[in-house]
């Protein structure tokens, strides 16, 4: 700015200089013109004025450019000085501007923050009025309907559902709602010519969640109920009153890494679960059936257990130690073996405490004694009496076995993303006492003298007695595998899953609880191989409706011991016999008779018990025997012929054949009339056909094939529950 002014002085300078030289070379006086003056012209001037009016001119004119110079100076300085102040002016703008843009670049950028300011608070305010909003409705729907209570820092959820539901079945099985699958009445039994309706409220639940936060994770607490227990008063007279019945009931603690331990009465680990490993009854994978015993093939048990588990994003691992029990079905005929497996009970002690501790008492003639009397006539006469015992039957599991030790199930669930998988491991152990050479026979005659003579013996010869001396522990291990999947089909709208489980001993995790050990010809151990299997399709065609179908098989195999067995043979109860005085093994047929006559009377002698000599023979010993007799299977009882109790008939005689398989088809559907805020209400009707065959036993007596046994049952219930919300 300072050179562009300094510039244009020094060219302003120059221009006046260039104009005052012209001036002064234009100061030349012009030509004089002629005039024609009529007054007389003076004398024209001298060359020396001339030259002094030149040269005053020049000096004139040099004074003037003086004069102007001195002026162009001052107006140079006065320029330079305007165009030093001018530049001075133009840096202060300059500044000035400088600032002013920083000015108003910081006011953009305070404007711009300033605004992305109000945003967020408008969108803060938004959010929060917002929140607001959701905490005043989150409040008034907990202070109106809350989703659980509040207690010392804990949250308690109630739960459950109130039900009305009702069972129809075409053959009878006493079972009310549940169905006792491995009891459903073979043809020709009384049951099964007779139907059976029962309705009821007792499957209706209450249940209570308490859950705890500490700072390493969450205590947890649950227990289920419902009304399916049975009192010593419970019938269906009048009140129909039932009793509360433990379902669920277990305590966890679960850390913020997802291990967790659980504790309690829990579904048992070997039951499906729905995601992961859980303990909730909401998140096994029970069959969405009426029937609380759900359905034939499904795996699973409600029992004692402590668990670890471990959970990770698509898979979870844990182990249980449950409580065991055994299910033991033997066929023994003949002179039993004795073995020690379990009780029904000891009275006064925690358990069914109003049955006594050995079932079977059975009272019976142990021997005969001799009564010597004097008749009217004064004759001595010699009457036989009757001596009485009482036995009680085998100690064998009843109610309850004598563990040796917990079952152990493992069990690995992974959710990959598409589907739900289980593998499961379950192991079982179980022993006995076992009395080698004790029978039923020598418990009830041990000790006991044979008049007549036994084996050959001599009058008098005590039979074998019963000793324990050589008693011993005999114990078994039991085991299966199971395994199950479900995969969702059509986006949700099929489900298709499957379970399975196979091993010895296993009868008792599958739905029909079918027996899990025998007894083999010595009394001892013998498992029975079990296996469950369940195929289930359900499908959602709408948010409302549920529809299921299920198809499932429990199976019992043959464990058969009944080939010449030496516990076949039976001793047999003792006659009365009279031998004379002198009486040996070798004229026992002469001087011994169950009938004596007077000449044997008056040679004097005595009574007593004489046992036939038993033969080995071949009978049924385990599960499943073909030597059991069913030949009552398929005939009806004779009309008018009473089994001996106060009423009815002896359904279809004496039709022992054991279980071989239960199964069953079943579908329905469920409902839901409401679901909101204020609970559900649903409804229900369940379609099931079960089938029970038994496994055959001996042929008829005019030859053939072995005799077996079959029913066929078909049940439809219905249901209508409210579930809490």
């Amino acid at each position: 700015m300072n050179l562009t002014l300094k510039t244009a002085a020094i060219a302003l300078v120059a221009a006046s200089l260039v104009a005052s030289y012209a001036c002064a070379e234009d100061a030349t006086p012009p030509a004089k013109k002629h005039v024609t003056r009529k007054a007389k012209t003076p004398p024209p001037p001298t060359v020396a004025e001339q030259i002094e009016a030149l040269r005053q001119d020049l000096e004139n004119q040099i004074n003037s450019l003086k004069t102007d110079l001195a002026d162009k100076d001052a107006q140079l300085k006065k320029a330079q000085q305007a165009a030093a102040d001018a530049q001075a002016a133009a840096d202060r703008a300059q500044a000035a501007a400088s600032t002013q843009q920083q000015a108003v670049t910081d006011n953009s950028a305070a404007v711009s923050t300033l605004q992305s300011t109000v945003t967020d608070m408008k969108a803060a305010n938004v959010s929060i009025v917002q929140t607001i909003s959701d905490e005043t409705s989150g409040l008034k729907k907990a202070i109106s309907s809350p989703n659980a209570l509040h207690y010392k820092g804990i949250t308690l959820a109630p739960g459950g559902f109130l039900a009305a539901e009702s069972v129809y079945r075409s053959k009878a099985t006493g079972g009310d709602i549940p169905t006792a699958f491995n009891a459903l009445p073979y043809e020709n039994a009384d049951a099964y010519k007779l139907s059976e309706f029962f309705g009821s409220a007792r499957q209706s639940r209450i249940s209570l969640m308490a859950e705890g936060k500490v700072n390493w994770g969450t205590l947890r607490g649950y227990w289920e109920a419902d009304f399916l227990g049975t009192g010593i008063s419970s019938n269906n007279n009048q009140s129909n009153s039932y009793v509360l019945r433990q379902r669920v009931l277990w305590g966890q603690a679960e850390t913020n890494n997802h291990f967790a331990l659980t504790f309690g009465q829990l579904w048992s680990l070997a039951t499906e679960d729905k995601k992961g490993i859980s303990n909730l009854s909401g998140d096994i994978m029970t069959p969405q059936t009426i029937d609380p015993n759900y359905v034939v093939g499904f795996v699973w048990t409600r029992q004692y257990g402590v668990r670890l588990t471990k959970t990770f994003n698509h898979a979870a691992f844990g182990i249980a130690a449950e409580n065991p029990q055994l299910l033991y079905t033997a066929s023994l005929a003949g002179n039993t073996p004795y073995a020690v497996l379990g009780s029904a009970g000891a009275n006064g002690g925690n358990y069914n405490a109003a049955i006594s501790g050995l079932s079977g008492t059975t009272t019976y003639i142990q021997n005969y004694g001799n009564q010597k009397q004097i008749d009217g006539a004064g004759n001595t006469v010699y009457i036989s009496v009757p001596q009485y015992s009482t036995i009680f039957a085998n100690a064998n599991v009843a109610n309850l076995s004598f563990n040796q030790a917990p079952d152990i199930i493992a069990k690995i669930a992974l959710d990959p993303g598409w589907g739900h998988y289980e593998l499961i491991g379950i192991a079982g152990f179980a022993h006995e006492t076992v009395f080698p050479g004790v029978t039923t026979d020598t418990v009830k005659y041990g000790n006991q003298a044979d008049i007549a003579g036994f084996n050959g013996a001599d009058p008098g010869t005590k039979l074998t007695a019963s000793s324990t001396s050589s008693a011993y522990s005999n114990s078994i291990t039991l085991g299966g595998v199971a395994g199950s999947f479900r995969v969702p089909l059509a986006g949700n709208k099929f489900i298709f899953g499957g379970k399975a489980l196979y091993g010895p001993g296993m009868g008792r995790y599958g739905n029909s609880t079918l027996a899990d050990v025998t007894a083999d010809a010595a009394g001892e151990l013998a498992p029975i191989h079990n296996f469950s299997g369940l195929v289930t399709v359900e499908a959602n065609p709408t948010p409302r409706l549920a529809i299921y179908l299920n198809y499932g098989l429990d199976y019992a195999g043959r464990t058969d011991f009944g080939t010449g067995s030496t516990f076949a043979s039976t001793l047999g109860s003792p006659t009365a016999t009279f031998c004379q005085t002198g009486a040996t093994a070798a004229n026992a047929s002469t001087f011994c008779s169950k009938s004596p006559t007077a000449a044997m009377m008056a040679a004097g002698g005595s009574w007593g018990g004489h046992w036939s000599t038993p033969t080995v023979g071949t009978t049924a010993v385990g599960y499943g025997s073909r030597l059991l007799g069913n030949s009552a299977c398929n005939s009806l009882a004779a009309p008018g012929f009473n089994s001996g109790g106060s009423t009815g008939y002896l359904p279809g005689g004496s039709c022992g054949a054991q279980t071989r398989n239960v199964q069953e088809f079943t579908g329905g559907y469920w409902y839901d009339i409401y679901k909101g805020d204020r609970g559900r209400l649903r409804q229900s009707i369940q379609y099931g056909y079960a089938v029970r065959e038994g496994w055959s036993g001996a042929p008829p007596s005019g030859g053939g094939p072995g005799i077996g046994a079959k029913g066929i049952d078909n049940m439809f219930w219905t249901s209508f529950r409210y579930y809490l919300p």
